[in-house]
C-alpha cells in the first residue's frame, strides 16, 4: 500500500491516526513513522516535537518496555493487541512477549445509565422487569466490559457483564487503521518483514471479534458446564441465555474465596494440597479429555467454594484442542518421561509446527532432534516429577522460535494456561507434582487411543482417505499431463532481496531525475537573468528569480531526503 492509498482509505480517521503516530513517536518509534512515510500526516511542528524531543522516561525503558507503555496509552484496542501478542512468542521476539504479558486492562467504569440503556435495548424490556434488584456500582471494570451484581425476580443472584458503549465501533476503526499501518510497514520496513505484521493484525482481528461477542462466551461457558455437570472437583456457573445478548451476559453468581487467599482457604478447613490436586485434575480433564479449556486461569478467575469444589468465572478466552492434538500432547509427555528424542521430534512435527511443503522435513527432524537433546541434557537422569514443567515449556518455546516455526494459537493458549496454573498451584503446595497430576489423564488417553473401537475407527478413516486418493489420482494425473502438453506448467523463481533492490533502484532513479530537473531549472533561470529581459525585481528578471527559488526548494527537499535515508 502507498501513502496515498492509506490517506484515501483513512482520511476520515486522521485525528485517531495522528494520535497513534504521536504516541508511537513519543515512545521512541518515530523512526518507523518516518520509514513508512506517515510523518506526512503530522504537522511540521508536531514532527519536530515528536521525532526529535522524546521524553527522558522513554530513553530509560527497553524497547519492549516502551512498546508496552505505548499500548497502555493508546487504550483498549492496543491493550488487547498486546495481550494477544503475549500469548504468541512465535510472532515476535520472546523479550517482547514477556513484557507484554504484564499488560492489564483495568480502567474506570462507565456510567450506570449507559449500562442500563444497553441492557434495556438489547433485552427489549425495562431493567426493573428483568431484575428484582440491580447494583448500579460495578464490582469490576475492564477495557471491553464491566460487571454488576443483580438479583433475578425468583431470588437467584447473578452477575451481569455489560459491554462498553461504542467499544466495537472503536476497535473496528483501530483495526482498520492498524491494517493500513501494517501494510506500510511490510512494504517499507525491511527488518520487520519476517514478522509478517499484516498477519499479526489479521490474527488479532479474529481473536478480538470473538471476545466482543458475548453469545460465544456464553456458549463456551454452557459447554464447559455440561462437561463438569457431575463433577465433585469443579463448578461452572449457569448461563442465563434468555437474559443474554451479543453485548450482555448474565451468569449465576458463585460465592467463595480466591484461590490465592491462603488464609481464607485454611479458615474454610480445606487442605491446600488437595485444592492444588483438584485444580490440576480439572484442567487436565479439560485439555486431555474434553478438548475445551479455560485459557485465562489467573487467581482472580478461580474460587474455592464452601463445598470444596473450585469455581471458574470469565469465559472470554477459551481454547480448543482437537482429539488428534490431544493424543499428540499426551505422547509428548510420555516421550519426555522416557527422554525419547525421536518421539519428541515426531510429535512436534505432528502437532503442526512445521509442514513438509515449507521445509526439508528430514533435515528439520535431524536439527530439531539435536536441539532437543541439548535442551533436555540438564534433565538427564531426572525422574519425570523432577522436571520443572514451566522451564521445559519456556525452553521449547525458545527452540521453536529459533527455528522460526509458527505454532497454532490454541496450543500456545494451552501452554500459557498450563504455566499460569502451575505457578498458582505451586504457591498452594510448593511440593506439587504437575506431571503426577497429569498421569491418570495421559494413561486414560493412551488407553482410549489403543482401544479396539478407536483402532477400528482410525482404520476406517485411513481406508476412506486411501479410497479418496485412489479415486482422485487418475483425474489429477490427467490434469497434470494435460498442463504439461499445453505448456501451462510454470516454474516460479523468487530472488530473496530483489523486491527491495528494485524499490531502492527506483527511488535512486527518481532522485536523479529530480536532481536533473532542478539543474535544468537553475540553467534556465541563469539564462533568463543573463538576458535581462522581462519584468524585474531588484533589478533582476522576475521569472529568473522565481526559477532560483523553486530550484532552491527542490534542492533542500533532495538534501532532506538523502539525510533522512542515512545514505550520503
Amino acid at each position: 500500500m502507498s501513502f496515498l492509498g492509506f490517506w484515501r482509505r483513512h482520511y476520515r480517521d486522521i485525528p485517531r491516526v495522528r494520535q497513534i503516530l504521536l504516541v508511537a513517536s513519543r515512545h521512541g518509534f518515530g523512526h518507523l513513522v518516518e520509514q513508512t512515510g506517515l510523518q506526512r500526516v503530522l504537522s511540521f511542528g508536531r514532527r519536530l516535537v515528536s521525532f526529535r524531543k522524546q521524553p527522558l522516561p522513554c530513553h530509560r525503558l527497553s524497547a519492549p518496555g516502551r512498546l508496552r507503555s505505548m499500548f497502555e496509552e493508546l487504550g483498549p484496542t492496543f491493550i488487547k493487541l498486546g495481550q494477544v501478542l503475549a500469548c504468541r512468542p512465535d510472532l515476535l521476539p520472546l523479550e517482547y512477549a514477556k513484557e507484554l504479558a504484564g499488560l492489564t486492562d483495568s480502567v474506570a467504569p462507565f456510567p450506570f445509565a449507559e449500562a442500563r440503556d444497553i441492557i434495556e435495548k438489547d433485552l427489549g424490556a425495562p431493567l426493573g422487569s428483568l431484575f428484582a434488584s440491580f447494583e448500579p456500582k460495578p464490582i469490576a471494570a475492564a477495557s471491553i466490559a464491566q460487571v454488576h451484581q443483580a438479583v433475578l425476580p425468583d431470588g437467584r443472584e447473578v452477575m451481569v457483564k455489560v459491554q462498553r458503549p461504542n467499544i466495537e465501533e472503536n476497535i473496528t476503526r483501530d483495526i482498520s487503521i492498524l491494517r493500513g499501518i501494517a501494510q506500510l510497514i511490510d512494504t517499507h520496513v525491511h527488518e520487520l518483514q519476517p514478522f509478517n505484521v499484516p498477519g499479526i493484525v489479521e490474527e488479532f482481528n479474529r481473536t478480538i471479534n470473538k471476545e466482543l461477542d458475548f453469545f460465544i462466551e456464553g456458549s463456551s461457558a454452557a459447554q464447559l458446564r455440561s462437561n463438569f455437570t457431575e463433577s465433585t472437583v469443579l463448578y461452572i456457573p449457569e448461563v442465563h441465555a434468555e437474559l443474554s445478548s451479543k453485548r450482555v451476559l448474565v451468569l449465576e453468581r458463585i460465592d467463595g474465596v480466591r484461590i490465592d487467599d491462603y488464609a481464607g482457604i485454611e479458615r474454610m478447613g480445606f487442605d491446600r494440597r488437595e485444592i492444588a490436586l483438584k485444580g490440576a485434575g480439572a484442567f487436565f480433564k479439560m485439555v486431555l479429555q474434553d478438548g475445551l479449556f479455560h485459557a485465562d486461569p489467573h487467581p482472580g478467575n478461580i474460587f474455592v467454594l464452601p463445598d470444596g469444589r473450585l469455581g471458574l468465572v470469565d469465559f472470554g478466552i477459551m481454547g480448543r484442542v482437537t482429539e488428534e492434538n490431544r493424543e499428540h500432547f499426551a505422547s509428548v509427555l510420555v516421550a519426555l518421561a522416557g527422554h525419547d528424542y525421536d518421539a519428541l521430534t515426531r510429535q512436534y512435527v505432528n502437532l503442526g509446527f512445521v509442514s513438509e511443503e515449507s521445509v526439508d522435513i528430514d533435515q528439520f527432524k535431524r536439527d530439531l532432534k539435536e536441539d532437543l537433546a541439548e535442551l533436555l541434557e540438564p534433565y538427564y537422569g531426572m525422574t519425570i516429577r523432577q522436571i520443572d514443567f514451566g522451564t521445559y515449556v519456556e525452553r521449547v518455546t525458545h527452540l521453536l522460535h529459533r527455528h522460526k516455526l509458527k505454532v497454532p494459537q490454541n496450543l500456545y493458549l494451552m501452554d500459557k494456561a498450563l504455566l499460569t496454573l502451575e505457578g498458582i498451584l505451586k504457591q498452594l503446595d510448593p511440593g506439587f507434582d504437575y506431571f503426577a497430576a497429569a498421569q491418570p489423564y495421559v494413561e486414560d488417553l493412551v488407553k482410549r487411543k489403543h482401544h479396539p473401537r478407536q483402532l477400528l475407527r482410525t482404520a476406517q478413516k485411513n481406508l476412506t482417505a486411501l479410497s479418496d486418493l485412489a479415486n482422485n489420482l487418475p483425474r489429477q494425473l490427467r490434469s497434470v499431463v494435460g498442463k504439461v502438453m499445453r505448456g501451462d506448467i510454470q516454474v516460479k523463481l523468487q530472488h530473496e532481496g530483489l523486491r527491495h533492490a528494485v524499490r531502492d533502484l527506483d527511488r535512486s532513479s527518481n532522485r536523479i531525475a529530480f536532481s536533473l530537473i532542478t539543474a535544468a531549472i537553475i540553467v534556465a533561470s541563469s539564462i533568463i537573468i543573463h538576458s535581462g529581459q522581462g519584468h524585474k525585481l531588484f533589478g533582476l528578471p522576475v521569472f529568473g528569480l522565481i526559477g532560483y527559488v523553486i530550484a532552491g526548494l527542490f534542492g533542500i527537499w533532495i538534501i532532506i531526503g538523502i539525510l533522512r535515508s542515512g545514505q550520503l
